[in-house]
């Protein structure tokens, strides 16, 4: 576990069930907060480079979007990446010119993205253990980024 206490990780098992009830509208969400965060990550994504907006209904942006929000659930609740998908995460990472100040801007959607879909079962306690497990990944995935 990411340090979450048995309440964090149950609080990210609920809403992570939130999320997947219709997750190509979450997905879509996400990105189109992303792009409106910051509006230079679109070049990071073959499927948005060159676009005015955020495509609906992608199947590479859904896929993208569950590789995100997956990676952070999974970290949640069963403790840390393994070994040949961080060398892969980081080595893309690296090779699309990610930079530290990204990292901030996918948390900052990705946490807008959960209270979008949790809904009234939003909370402070909710956002603090998806950001506590989304700061785990960040982290594991820069020291690999580091390591290249």
């Amino acid at each position: 576990m990411a340090g979450l206490s048995d309440k964090e990780v149950a609080l990210v098992k609920s809403s992570w069930e939130d999320l997947t009830k219709n997750f190509p509208e979450y997905s879509f969400y996400f990105f189109t907060q992303l792009v409106q965060i910051a509006p230079p990550v679109k070049d990071l994504f073959p499927f948005l480079k060159g676009s005015s907006e955020v495509p609906k209904n992608n199947p590479q942006l859904e896929a993208q979007a569950l590789k995100v929000f997956k990676l952070t659930f999974e970290f949640a609740i069963g403790g840390p990446i393994a070994d040949p998908t961080l060398k892969q995460l980081s080595s893309v990472h690296v090779q699309k010119g990610v930079v530290e100040a990204h990292f901030e801007v996918v948390k900052e959607a990705l946490l807008k993205t959960v209270k979008e879909a949790a809904g009234a079962k939003w909370s402070e306690d909710l956002n603090i253990a998806w950001a506590k497990t989304y700061d785990g990944v960040a982290v594991a995935i820069k020291n690999g980024m580091k390591a290249i």
